[in-house]
C-alpha cells in the first residue's frame, strides 16, 4: 500500500513541477501553437507525457496551448540502414499518432533545402506584434466553443477519422520521402550523399556533434515557422543542461550561457525556445517513465559506443555523471551557477558593431568584438605569426613546382566566413575539411551578407577593432582595400 501512495505522491510532484514552470514564467499565451521538438529519448518522451495529461479535460489547471511535435530521422547521419530508419520512423509514429496532435516527421536530409531566411533572426515588430494576454484568453476561449459546436455538429466517429487524417498527413508524406531517398537521380538521394561527405569531412566528434545541433536547430526552426508555431518546446532536463553549460564553456561558447542553458532562448525574434524540463534530474524522468509506462525509443546517434574522451560532450558528461555518483549535490550545484546567468541585450553592449550583430550559423550576438589584450586577440595573433611567411624571390623554381611554399597555408580556406561566425562556431567551421560541403542556404546567405556588409569590411567595420581587422586579413589585402577606399573618397 505505501508503495501506491509514494507512487501517487510522486506522480503529483512531478506534474506539479512542470505546471509551476510554465506558470511562474508566462510566456505561452493561451490558443498559441506550440512545437514539442521529441526525439524519442527520456526526458521528450516525458515530456510529451506531461503536455497530454494538461490538455485532459479533467486536469485541475488545464494547459491552454495548441500542440504539434516535431520528430528529425538523422539516420543518414549514423550510417544506418533504410529498413532501419523506415522501422524507427514506425515506432515514432505510433506514438506521436496516439498523441492526437499533429506531428512532422523531417529527414535531415532536408537541411539542404532551407531558405536562407532560416538564418535572420525576425523581431517581433516584423512578424506582428502579440497580443495581450487578455485578449488571448478571450480568442481562445471563442476557439474552444467553436471546436465544441463543430463536434456537436458531427458524428464522433466521423470526426475522429478526420482528426486522425489531419494528424497522419504528415506521416504519409514520410514514407514517400523515405523511399526517394533510395532512387537514384532523386535530390533526397543527393542529399543524403552529401549529407555523408559533409559529416565525414569533420575532423573531431566534437565538431560534429555541434554542426548536427546547428542543423537540427534550423530544421526545427523553419518547420515552426512554415506552420505558424511561436514557441519551440524541447527536452532538455538538469543533468543535460548542467552538462551544456561545462561543455559551451569548454567550446569557447560563455558568452551565450544564459540562452543556451536558460529556460528560454530569445534569439531567433518571433520563435521562442522554452525548456520546461530543465528542473528534472535525469534519475526523477528515468522513474517516471518507468512507473508509468512512458513510450521511449532508443535511436543510435553519432556518440554511440564512442569512448568518453572521443569528444568533449562525453568527456564533461563522464565527468558530471561519475562525481555526481560520490557528491550527489553535484548536477544540481552546477545548475543553480547556471540560473543565475542573463543575457545582455545586444543594445547594452558597448561596442557592439550594429551593422552585423549575430553569429551566421548560431545567431547569437557576436563575440569577436575584442579588446586590446584580450585571449581572442592573442589566439587570433598566434594563428597570424604561426602561418607559413612569403617565400623569397626564385624559391621553389620561382614558384613553379608543386607544394611550393609560396601556396597558402592549408586548413585556411576558412578565412571568409570568420567575421560572420561567433569564436565557438569558428571552431566548429575550422574542423571542415572542406566549407564548400555546408549545405547551399549557408553559402547564400553568407554571400548576401558579405555583398550587403561589403564596405563595412573595412578597418573598424565588422571587426570591432583594427587589430582584429588586420588579423583576419592580410596585409597585402588591407593595402588593397584601403587605397579603393582613398580612391572612392577622392571621386566624391
Amino acid at each position: 500500500m505505501w508503495a501506491f501512495l509514494y507512487r501517487d505522491c510522486f506522480k503529483d510532484y512531478f506534474v506539479h513541477k512542470f505546471r509551476a514552470m510554465l506558470g511562474k514564467n508566462r510566456c505561452i499565451y493561451p490558443g498559441e501553437k506550440v512545437l514539442l521538438a521529441f526525439s524519442g529519448g527520456l526526458a521528450s518522451s516525458s515530456m510529451l507525457r506531461q503536455v497530454q495529461e494538461g490538455l485532459n479535460r479533467e486536469a485541475a489547471k488545464k494547459l491552454r496551448f495548441r500542440p504539434g511535435i516535431i520528430y528529425i530521422d538523422e539516420g543518414a547521419v549514423c550510417g544506418r540502414s533504410l529498413d532501419e530508419r523506415e522501422n524507427t520512423c514506425r515506432q515514432v509514429e505510433a506514438i506521436l499518432r496516439a498523441t492526437g496532435f499533429p506531428y512532422h516527421l523531417v529527414f535531415l536530409e532536408e537541411a539542404f533545402d532551407l531558405p536562407t531566411s532560416v538564418l535572420n533572426s525576425l523581431s517581433h515588430s516584423a512578424a506582428g506584434q502579440p497580443p495581450s494576454y487578455k485578449e488571448a484568453v478571450a480568442d481562445f476561449t471563442r476557439w474552444q466553443q467553436q471546436q465544441q459546436r463543430e463536434k456537436k455538429r458531427d458524428d464522433v466517429a466521423t470526426s475522429l477519422e478526420d482528426r486522425l487524417a489531419e494528424c497522419s498527413v504528415q506521416g504519409c508524406c514520410w514514407q514517400g520521402r523515405l523511399a526517394a531517398l533510395d532512387e537514384a537521380g532523386s535530390s533526397l538521394a543527393s542529399h543524403t550523399q552529401d549529407l555523408s561527405r559533409l559529416f565525414a569531412g569533420v575532423k573531431s566528434l566534437t565538431a560534429k556533434e555541434e554542426l548536427l545541433q546547428t542543423l537540427r536547430t534550423h530544421l526545427v526552426l523553419h518547420v515552426a515557422r512554415r506552420n505558424g508555431y511561436t514557441k519551440v518546446m524541447v527536452g532538455d532536463s538538469c543533468t543535460r543542461v548542467s552538462i551544456k553549460l561545462l561543455t559551451n564553456l569548454s567550446l569557447g561558447r560563455g558568452a551565450f550561457l544564459a540562452m543556451d542553458t536558460g529556460f528560454f532562448d530569445s534569439r531567433y525574434g518571433d520563435v521562442l525556445i522554452l525548456r520546461p524540463m530543465r528542473e528534472y534530474p535525469a534519475k526523477e524522468i528515468a522513474f517516471y517513465n518507468y512507473l508509468f509506462g512512458v513510450p521511449t525509443i532508443f535511436t543510435p546517434g553519432l556518440d554511440t559506443k564512442a569512448s568518453d574522451r572521443a569528444s568533449i560532450h562525453l568527456l564533461i558528461e563522464s565527468f558530471l555523471c561519475k562525481l555526481q555518483l560520490e557528491f550527489p549535490s553535484t548536477v544540481s550545484t552546477v545548475y543553480r551557477t547556471g540560473e543565475k546567468l542573463s543575457a545582455v541585450p545586444p543594445e547594452a553592449q558597448p561596442d557592439v558593431p550594429t551593422a552585423l550583430a549575430s553569429c551566421l550559423l548560431c545567431l547569437c550576438p557576436l563575440d569577436t568584438n575584442v579588446e586590446d589584450g584580450s585571449s581572442l586577440q592573442a589566439t587570433l595573433l598566434s594563428e597570424k605569426l604561426s602561418q607559413r611567411p612569403p617565400a623569397a624571390e626564385g624559391c621553389c623554381g620561382g614558384g613553379t613546382q608543386a607544394g611550393c611554399c609560396r601556396e597558402p597555408p592549408a586548413g585556411r580556406e576558412t578565412s571568409h566566413l570568420d567575421p560572420l561566425l561567433c569564436y565557438g562556431c569558428r571552431l566548429t567551421v575550422k574542423e571542415l575539411s572542406c566549407v564548400e560541403s555546408l549545405p547551399p542556404y549557408i553559402h547564400q546567405e553568407a554571400e548576401r551578407q558579405r555583398c550587403r556588409y561589403g564596405a563595412k569590411l573595412l578597418p573598424g567595420g565588422i571587426c570591432a577593432t583594427r587589430n582584429e581587422t588586420a588579423l583576419l586579413f592580410s596585409r597585402a589585402e588591407i593595402e588593397t582595400v584601403g587605397h579603393l577606399w582613398l580612391f572612392c573618397l577622392s571621386v566624391h
